[in-house]
């Protein structure tokens, strides 16, 4: 019987074993990962919402678009990074690993500078473009300025957990999270409840954890006799390396930045009836987060396992684990629709107990929380197609539905009913029509042989 392999390092391979075992044992970890991540941006809107009050939530729930932004296309290089080391293990080529993770964080090196720079100087810029409310102004750009500061530590953590996860390793990030994130709100109550210092000082705790989170992926990571031990002499940009990165990454990368500027432009239609919709939009952005941590916990399994078995070319295996991913992604975001559905008043009252903000928030959980599942199964076919190397098909399907269609129709509605009922109803429109045309490219198109036409396609040029 075959059995997976967990190495010394932590690295797991995923290319023999139950595949249905692997990808859960693979994605819980994920799953608490992702809450205790989660927890970096809840833990400031719950803490400042509670403490200080509504324009301070709406402050940093205005941020919160934003932010993503401006980090989510370089988060999305570094998956293109994972998906050519989750190949590379899968195909036991530890050269071509070593070289590829070196790669990796040279571009998160140059990502940091540029981050820090341009988040700290554009910051008036971006929340002006947002319709940001002027007695919020202030306190937003406070929080975006020292949020960014930290840019380089949050960089190093997410292409160090990209590289651990690549081959295997979802237990070590995850302890390395939890630290963080209860040192985040440790300090999160120590400035903003007993200092009684503003908003700023909720990024300021955020800065602070995420400079020990980057510190202990790396003193894992440079540790020698793992398969991706980090050598800082070592680290460079390996022009092969960062042509398949740019590849299999800057499609996701344009896809993160495509949904997120998509996402601000919805904003900037909700923040034109005021405070009130402001904070409990950012509200239900940080609710809806830790609602679809199980399926974005299945997601990054199905990318991962999908890379290394076609890595090995095991592409029956590869199929069984696409489907089951894509199972257990739509029944966990349908459980989980539902719950959103009934407790959504209670949920908001957690954060600001003012009617409007829960009457708002319950409004926007209650038009789209039922269509979670679907939503659910464009997110883990575009996870296969990652995994596959075919990063542009989803890059190519939320450029044109989630981006392109969605503010023509919000556009229209506006303009024809100026009701934010009609905004919120942009998501579950969009989630149906990318479903479809995500459904038709995962039974028509050959994504298993991705891979294999690349190399024959280098093959006859050289």
């Amino acid at each position: 019987m075959e059995k997976n392999v967990r190495g010394a390092s932590g690295s797991l391979d995923m290319t023999v074993g139950s595949p249905y075992g692997l990808m859960i044992r693979f994605a819980l970890p994920l799953m608490f990962s992702q809450i205790f991540q989660q927890l970096y941006n809840t833990a400031d809107s719950l803490i400042v919402g509670n403490c200080l009050g509504t324009e301070e939530l709406a402050a940093v729930s205005s941020s919160g678009p934003m932010i993503f932004l401006m980090v989510s296309f370089f988060e999305g290089v570094f998956l293109g990074a994972g998906v050519l080391i989750s190949r590379y293990f899968g195909e036991k080529n530890e050269n071509a690993v070593s070289r590829a993770v070196h790669t990796a964080f040279a571009v998160a090196l140059a990502s940091g500078v540029f981050l820090t720079a341009v988040g700290i100087t554009l910051t008036p810029t971006l929340l002006k473009w947002i319709n940001t409310d002027p007695d919020v102004m202030p306190l937003a750009v406070s929080y975006f300025r020292v949020y960014f500061t930290g840019s380089m530590a949050f960089v190093l953590y997410s292409v160090s957990r990209g590289v651990m996860m690549a081959v295997g390793d979802s237990r070590r990030p995850l302890v390395y999270l939890i630290v963080s994130s209860l040192l985040n709100i440790a300090l999160d109550l120590l400035f903003v409840k007993v200092f009684g210092w503003g908003v700023w000082a909720a990024a300021l705790a955020t800065v602070i954890s995420q400079i020990v989170s980057a510190a202990l992926c790396l003193s894992r990571l440079l540790r020698k006799g793992g398969v991706v031990s980090l050598s800082i002499g070592k680290i460079r940009f390996h022009r092969d390396m960062l042509g398949m990165i740019i590849r299999y990454g800057l499609p996701s990368g344009v896809q993160n930045s495509v949904i997120s500027l998509a996402n601000i432009l919805v904003q900037s239609q909700i923040n034109i009836f005021g405070k009130y919709a402001m904070a409990a939009y950012g509200t239900h952005i940080k609710i809806e987060g830790f609602a679809f941590l199980p399926i974005t916990s299945f997601n990054m399994a199905i990318s991962t396992y999908i890379g290394q078995n076609l890595g090995a070319k095991k592409y029956d295996r590869a199929k069984t684990g696409a489907r089951f991913g894509i199972i257990s992604s739509v029944v966990l975001a349908g459980t989980v629709g539902v719950a959103y559905f009934f407790l959504a008043p209670h949920l908001f009252a957690l954060f600001d107990r003012t009617p409007q903000v829960i009457a708002y928030g319950v409004r926007q959980a209650q038009t789209i929380a039922l269509f979670y599942f679907i939503l659910a199964y464009s997110h883990s076919v575009a996870a296969v197609c990652r995994g596959a190397g075919k990063a542009f098909v989803p890059m190519f399907v939320m450029l044109a539905v989630w981006c392109v269609f969605r503010i023509a129709y919000i556009f229209v509605v506006m303009n024809v009913f100026h009701d934010v009922g009609y905004v919120y109803m942009a998501y579950p429109i969009t989630w149906v029509i990318s479903s479809v045309i995500y459904f038709i490219y995962y039974h028509a198109s050959d994504w298993v042989h991705g891979f294999d036409r690349e190399k024959q396609n280098k093959r006859s040029r050289t």
